[in-house]
């Protein structure tokens, strides 16, 4: 038996048969479906001048470039937030000091609990309500790290819970404080480990930031939307629906090309040369066998030594 099919059984005839009507049956139904769709949009003048006139502009494209600009700052101060608050949670929930632990347990379900938009709204709105103004960067700024630093908290409690007990064990057995066994030897592995899902979460955090539509902040999609009603620019709503996903799709590529990189570099062990064996008193590249040889050794050695040259 091959090793090929130890895991599974090899398909035979008729289930190679099937597989390739199957593939081919999915194939067709998704190009047919994506012919349909090109068909309604033509037919109903998506495709003309009209509606893509909005795009032949230099301001419309500068507008559209300053709310990329104000989608990334959102994302990273909502990256760098998160990561540093979700650091602080994971640190907090992992204590042994019950009253340290508990609170903030409570903290991160609650935060994972309340929907993004539902914070946004809350921080924008409601505290304007109660006469604290909040401008609507900072409300949706606050709202991605609230969510996706007590996100991240879990993450990071979960990789280093999923490390051996030994190996903080040996560090404490070292006489490391607890401290220094979390900074130094658990922490470090629980990031490396659980990188892709921390990327992931990143992307979920870029993406969030178009909720901020809601509370007027003028990122991408809310400039889509002024553009989108726009009666003079032909109502453009499939051409800015798609010029703005293509760009969506972009920031989310980048972004994940980017956590492939590192994780690359990160998994990389560093190389380490070996050092070759010195022998004090070797001048040459004598083998130990030679060494022995040129040395006052007992007679019995020696004549074992000429026994093995011969």
């Amino acid at each position: 038996m091959s090793s090929a099919s130890v895991l599974y059984d090899v398909p035979g005839p008729r289930a190679l048969l099937r597989n390739r009507v199957l593939g081919i049956a999915v194939t067709v139904f998704v190009l047919a479906l994506l012919a349909f769709v090109i068909y309604r949009l033509a037919i109903t003048g998506q495709f003309t001048y009209e509606k893509w006139q909005a795009f032949t502009y230099p301001y419309v494209w500068s507008q559209i470039g300053l709310a990329v600009l104000r989608t990334l700052a959102a994302f990273a101060v909502a990256a760098v937030g998160s990561l540093v608050f979700g650091f602080l949670l994971a640190y907090a929930r992992l204590s042994s000091i019950k009253v340290i632990r508990y609170p903030a347990a409570a903290v991160t379900e609650v935060l994972r609990a309340i929907p993004v938009l539902i914070m946004m709204m809350l921080l924008y709105y409601g505290f304007g309500a109660v006469g604290v103004g909040m401008s609507s960067f900072a409300a949706v700024a606050i709202a991605l790290i609230a969510y996706n630093g007590s996100v991240l908290a879990e993450v990071f409690r979960a990789g280093v819970e999923s490390l051996p007990k030994g190996q903080g064990e040996a560090g404490s057995a070292i006489g490391m404080r607890p401290s220094q066994v979390m900074n130094l030897i658990l922490m470090p592995q629980a990031i490396r480990s659980m990188l892709p899902v921390i990327i992931a979460q990143l992307v979920v955090a870029l993406k969030d930031t178009a909720l901020g539509f809601v509370i007027t902040y003028n990122e991408l999609l809310y400039y889509m939307r002024f553009l989108m009603s726009q009666e003079t620019l032909g109502r453009p709503i499939i051409p800015a629906v798609i010029v703005g996903g293509a760009i969506y799709i972009i920031l989310c590529a980048l972004l994940s090309w980017f956590a492939t990189w590192v994780q690359k570099r990160t998994s990389r062990s560093p190389r380490v040369k070996v050092a070759e064996p010195h022998h004090p008193g070797n001048p040459g590249d004598q083998t130990t066998t030679e060494l022995m040889g040129a040395q006052d050794l007992p007679a019995e050695l020696q004549a074992q030594l000429d026994d093995d040259k011969k």
